[in-house]
């Protein structure tokens, strides 16, 4: 998989092959090669809101009849470390990475967070270099279909919400959500969390932010015990 091979796929040509590369530079290769003055967090931290805001506007001219909050939920299914990860390594992205040779060892080119950072930045990029109409367009083709699948499958539902009314009626007590561990600087934090019930790991998730990472494990519980 090359950058020629992704532009090929994709059909997005880019005019600076400098800031398609940056994208994909992970900090840790940063360490290895001083030649790289850059990784790609600036271009993730502007391809974040770049995706916040065409999905938005996607959800609301798609989706007349949700309230905000409904709105909210499937923007979050859709954004989510998950659902990111996933379509860049459809999109093959992983392969793309410059890593270093710990993370690389360590499996980064299939972490999910690696991949949904990637996704963010190769957004960003794409918007510096061909406009917010390409992003939408690109967005269109790989990531809104997404979104009529969370409708189906109501996965918009609280999925928090939705673990406790099934660990109450169980158990009679409520879920604990404990942070494992965390990574990265204050301004671009990772948390990875675990839900329990009692002694017992229900599930796992990770997030941008403690909520989301909760809300991760709480889908990943449910999924698990047959209540997705």
């Amino acid at each position: 998989m090359t950058l020629d091979d992704l532009e090929n796929m994709t059909g997005i040509k880019f005019k600076s092959r400098d800031l398609l590369t940056q994208a994909f530079i992970h900090r840790s290769f940063l360490n290895e090669d001083r030649t790289s003055k850059q990784s790609n967090e600036r271009l993730e931290f502007l391809g974040d809101a770049v995706l916040s805001f065409l999905t938005s506007h996607y959800l609301y001219t798609k989706f007349a009849e949700f309230p905000e909050g409904t709105l909210t939920n499937i923007r979050s299914g859709l954004v989510k470390t998950k659902t990111l990860s996933r379509i860049a390594d459809t999109l093959g992205l992983g392969n793309l990475l410059f890593l270093s040779r710990g993370e690389e060892e360590s499996g980064g080119r299939k972490n999910p967070s690696l991949l949904a950072d990637a996704f963010e930045a190769y957004l960003g990029a794409m918007f510096l270099d061909r406009g917010i109409e390409i992003c939408r367009d690109f967005l269109t083709g790989y990531l809104f279909p997404v979104a009529q699948e969370i409708v189906d499958k109501k996965a918009y539902i609280d999925f928090k919400s939705h673990l406790q009314e099934i660990i109450q009626e169980i158990s009679k007590n409520s879920p604990v959500y404990r942070v494992i561990r965390s990574e990265g600087p204050d301004h671009n934090k990772i948390f990875w969390v675990e839900v329990l019930s009692g002694e017992k790991a229900l599930g796992s998730g990770s997030g941008k932010s403690k909520q989301e990472a909760e809300q991760s494990a709480a889908s990943d519980a449910l999924e698990k015990i047959g209540q997705s």
